[in-house]
């Protein structure tokens, strides 16, 4: 069995795929790479299977027709025989000497020892000589932890996907299946194992690379506004998810984390249904906290006492304007493109 299986999803991906692959090919045979060619149109289907054909025992390449970042995630998870499983844009890359460290700690561990790994990710804006190294704030370095020994993750500062490996079986284990179609379930794949999460640990490892600046990598206030019914139905999800996560065997500390993460999705929502302006982007609002009453009414009322929450909702056009401007320094203080 293989220590860790990436799941590399691609759609239309041939000018920069390569970086991507070569920089985890460094992990030698110990690992497997799933290449999901996502229904392209370009030569990114050929350049999996050169990469198949070259490295047979290491490479695997799935060919489906175009269902999304999450439905690529979807196939590699089912087809993945890696212990472990950690996912990579095509775009991003992975440090060569964090990769071979992350290898040895993980080789080291015995059975079910850890939950999930987490490390470092590392903003690279394209340009930018500064990289800005994202880190895991309030989590100890180096120690078997369980989430009653972290006492309380610092506000604001979440566990996000680049930062994230998680044991392959606990990922089928609690039932993951992102939807497909569907902008940012790259939070629904934080978010839904944690309940499950057993033991973790957090090495203090620059692992991931996350590339910023590629041509039509537009991450605009226009586009996201546009995009704002995909943050509605990861909202609502994660709703869901939170409701479910209440009724298990959970520790409060997971739980209060879990609530802030649900907490800032949604401030960011109701951000970009502020930017809309018009009145179809002001009812949208109106019933997506509709929507989340009707899926756990007591989950909306502990989010409707959530300062950002309300700093997100203040009425008016002067409310409206005013939240553009918070979120723009908590998305500053978070790290957040």
């Amino acid at each position: 069995m293989k220590t860790i299986s990436f799941i590399v999803p691609c759609f239309n991906s041939e000018g920069y795929m390569g970086r991507c692959v070569d920089s985890i090919l460094t992990g030698g045979d110990d690992i497997e790479i799933i290449i999901v060619d996502d229904g392209s149109t370009d030569r990114t289907g050929k350049i999996a299977d050169e990469y198949k054909e070259k490295y047979p025992d290491i490479v695997k390449v799935i060919h489906k027709e175009n269902g999304g970042h999450g439905s690529g995630i979807n196939y590699g998870l089912k087809e993945a025989t890696g212990t472990f499983l950690k996912v990579v844009d095509s775009d991003d890359r992975l440090d060569e000497d964090g990769l071979k460290r992350v290898l040895e700690f993980l080789r080291d561990l015995q059975d079910d020892e850890i939950d999930m790994l987490l490390t470092n990710y590392v903003y690279d804006k394209a340009g930018s000589h500064h990289k800005f190294v994202m880190k895991p704030k309030g989590i100890p370095k180096d120690r078997m932890l369980t989430w009653d020994s972290v006492k309380r993750i610092r506000k604001y500062h979440f566990i996000l996907m680049h930062s994230i490996i998680y044991r392959t079986a606990l990922l089928r284990g609690c039932g993951l299946e992102l939807p497909e179609h569907t902008y940012y379930v790259d939070n629904i794949y934080a978010f839904q194992p944690l309940p499950f999460v057993r033991k973790f640990c957090y090495k203090d490892i620059d692992l991931y690379w996350y590339f910023i600046g590629r041509e039509g990598q537009s991450v605009s206030e226009e586009k996201l506004v546009k995009q704002i019914d995909q943050y509605i139905k990861v909202v609502k999800i994660m709703t869901e998810i939170y409701r479910e996560s209440r009724r298990m065997d959970v520790s409060r500390v997971c739980l209060r984390y879990m609530l802030s993460y649900l907490e800032i999705v949604f401030a960011i929502t109701c951000n970009y249904l502020n930017a809309g302006k018009t009145k179809e982007y002001i009812e949208k609002k109106k019933q997506l906290w509709k929507d989340v009453r009707e899926i756990d009414e007591e989950t909306a009322r502990h989010l409707r006492r959530r300062f950002t929450l309300i700093m997100t909702n203040l009425p008016g056009r002067v409310g409206r304007a005013l939240t553009g401007k918070i979120v723009k320094i908590l998305s500053s203080i978070m790290g957040l493109n």
